[in-house]
C-alpha cells in the first residue's frame, strides 16, 4: 500500500466540504480531501493538548527516535512524495528533491534538539538550588503556504514535536497532501503517538480560529506580509507568541568587478526558481552601470532559453504558476510596469498557467514589479553608479528577508552587507538558500526575525521555567 492512499490519508473526520486536489499543470484531479471548519480547530486543539501531556513526559530519546525514523522515511518514500510535490505544487523534480532532502534534515536536526541541555544552574542569594528549565509550550499552531509546502510545514512541525509539544497544522488547501497529509503519514509510520499531530487543511477562517483558540499558545506562520500582520495582531490581542516568516523583495547587488560569465546563471536561478514563487526570490537586480546593458541582454537570453511546461511529463526549468489567481496577479504587475515605462526584454507571456521567465529593464521605484513582491518569474533590473547608491537602493524596501552580493572582493561584499538591513546575506550567491542547521527569518515587513533552525527553535517552541529547591522550609520575619 502506498504511503498516501487517498482512501485512508485522512484519519481524522473533518466537518467541512470536500476539496478537489488538482494538478496545476493539467487541471487533472489527483484526489479529494475534506476541509476543516473552525469547530474542528477547537476539537483538534483539545485532543492535542490531552495527548501532549504524556508526550512531554516521554524520555528525550523516545522523541528523538521518532524524528530520526521520520527523516529516514522521507528518503525511503522519496519516489512517491516527489511525485506529489511535482504534480500538486508544480515543482520541477529537482526542487522536489531539494524539499525532500531538507525535510529529512529538519527531522534529524529536530531529533538532536530533544537531548540539548534543558536549562542552567543559577547563582542565588539564598541557601538553595536555583535553576532554569525549558519546558514545552503545549500545543503549537502551524500555518503553512503552498510554495514550498513540505519544507515550510516540517521546519515547524518537527522541532515542535521533538521538544515535547503537540501540533495543529493548517496547510494551504492547494497543497494539502504534500504540505500536510504527507507529514502526518510519515510521522505515523515513524511511531508518533496518536493525537499529537492534527492536519486541518482549510481557508482563512480556519487559520483565524487557530490563532485565537486559547488552547494554542504559540503560532508559527509562514505566508504573505498582509496575512502575517493580521495573524500578529490577533495573536497579540490573545497574548500569544507569533513567529512570522513573511514576504520579501530581495535584492541581488552586482558590483562592477563581478564575473558576468558566472553571475547570469546565479541571477536567473534567484528569480526563476520554482516560477519565482519563493519568499526569498530575487525580486530586484541592482547592477553597476558599467555592466548594466550586457547584464540585461545576457539575462534576457538566459530567460528565453529556459523551458517552461509540465514538470511531471517533460524535462523543464519552470513549471506552472499555482493557480489562475496568482497568474493574474503576476501578469497584471508586469503589464502595469510596462505601462509606466519599463522595457519588456524577455517573457511577459503565458500559455495557461505556464508563465515565461520575464526580464524588465528601465525600472525605478515607481515600477510595480520592482517595488512590490511579485511571487512570479519576473526579474526587474536597475542600474547604480556607486556602492553608496547600491546600498541605498537595496535598503529602500519595506522588506528585509534575503540579500545577495556578487563581487570578486569578498571583504567589500561583507562591508556592503553591513549597510543593508536584512535577515539573510549571501556573498557571491543569489538570494534563495535554505539549510536545516541555519537560522531563517527576516526583519521589517519580512517577519519577526530568525525563528527557525538551531537555537531559534528552542526559543520558539519552549518556555523557560525558574525553579528553586531548599532543604528546609524558608523562614520569614512574620
Amino acid at each position: 500500500m502506498p504511503l498516501l492512499d487517498p482512501k485512508t490519508w485522512q484519519s481524522r473526520a473533518l466537518s467541512g466540504p470536500e476539496y478537489t486536489v488538482t494538478e496545476p499543470a493539467t487541471g487533472d484531479t489527483l484526489g479529494a480531501v475534506t476541509l476543516a471548519t473552525p469547530e474542528d480547530v477547537h476539537t483538534a486543539a483539545g485532543d492535542a493538548r490531552t495527548a501532549q501531556r504524556e508526550w512531554a513526559r516521554a524520555p528525550h530519546f523516545v522523541r528523538a527516535a521518532v524524528l530520526r525514523r521520520a527523516g529516514d522515511l522521507f528518503i525511503a518514500h522519496g519516489d512517491e512524495l516527489r511525485e506529489w510535490l511535482v504534480r500538486e505544487s508544480g515543482s520541477i523534480p529537482g526542487k522536489a528533491d531539494f524539499e525532500l532532502h531538507v525535510a529529512a534534515q529538519e527531522c534529524y536536526e529536530a531529533a538532536a534538539l530533544a537531548s540539548r541541555p534543558a536549562g542552567q544552574v543559577l547563582p542565588s542569594e539564598a541557601p538553595r538550588l536555583s535553576y532554569t528549565r525549558r519546558v514545552p509550550v503545549g500545543v503549537v499552531g502551524v500555518i503553512s503556504p503552498f510554495n514550498a509546502p513540505l519544507i515550510l510545514s516540517i521546519r515547524s512541525v518537527a522541532p515542535a514535536l521533538a521538544l515535547g509539544n503537540a501540533v495543529v497544522l493548517k496547510p494551504d488547501p492547494r497543497t494539502a497532501v504534500c504540505g500536510g497529509l504527507s507529514l502526518a503519514a510519515v510521522l505515523a509510520e515513524a511511531g508518533l503517538p496518536e493525537g499529537l499531530l492534527h492536519v486541518l487543511p482549510g481557508g482563512a477562517e480556519v487559520g483565524q480560529e487557530l490563532v485565537t483558540d486559547p488552547q494554542v499558545p504559540v503560532i508559527s506562520f509562514t505566508g504573505s506580509t498582509a496575512a502575517g500582520r493580521a495573524v500578529g495582531e490577533a495573536a497579540g490581542r490573545h497574548l500569544k507568541r507569533a513567529h512570522l516568516e513573511l514576504g520579501g523583495n530581495s535584492a541581488l547587488v552586482v558590483l562592477e568587478d563581478a564575473d558576468l560569465d558566472a553571475v547570469i546563471s546565479t541571477a536567473a536561478w534567484g528569480s526563476f526558481f520554482h516560477q519565482g514563487q519563493i519568499c526569498m526570490t530575487t525580486g530586484r537586480h541592482l547592477v553597476h552601470a558599467s555592466l548594466y546593458e550586457e547584464y540585461v541582454e545576457r539575462l534576457a537570453a538566459k530567460a528565453d532559453s529556459l523551458a517552461v511546461g509540465d514538470p511531471h511529463r517533460a524535462q523543464v526549468h519552470l513549471g506552472p504558476i499555482i493557480d489562475e489567481g496568482q497568474l493574474s496577479k503576476v501578469h497584471a504587475l508586469v503589464g502595469a510596469s510596462t505601462t509606466l515605462g519599463a522595457k519588456l526584454v524577455a517573457g511577459g507571456t503565458h500559455d495557461r498557467l505556464f508563465y515565461r521567465p520575464t526580464v524588465l529593464a528601465g525600472v525605478d521605484e515607481h515600477t510595480p514589479a520592482y517595488a512590490e513582491e511579485v511571487f512570479g518569474p519576473v526579474a526587474p533590473v536597475r542600474s547604480f553608479a556607486t556602492a553608496d547608491e547600491a546600498a541605498a537602493l537595496a535598503a529602500d524596501s519595506p522588506y528585509g528577508l534575503s540579500l545577495g552580493i556578487v563581487t570578486r572582493d569578498t571583504a567589500r561584499g561583507l562591508d556592503l552587507a553591513e549597510r543593508i538591513p536584512t535577515g539573510i546575506v549571501h556573498v557571491n550567491d543569489q538570494t534563495v538558500n535554505d539549510e536545516a542547521v541555519a537560522p531563517f527569518g527576516g526583519v521589517a515587513a519580512s517577519g519577526t526575525g530568525a525563528r527557525f533552525g538551531g537555537e531559534a527553535n528552542l526559543e520558539a517552541f519552549t518556555d523557560v521555567r525558574w525553579t528553586t529547591v531548599r532543604g528546609d522550609v524558608a523562614p520569614y520575619p512574620f
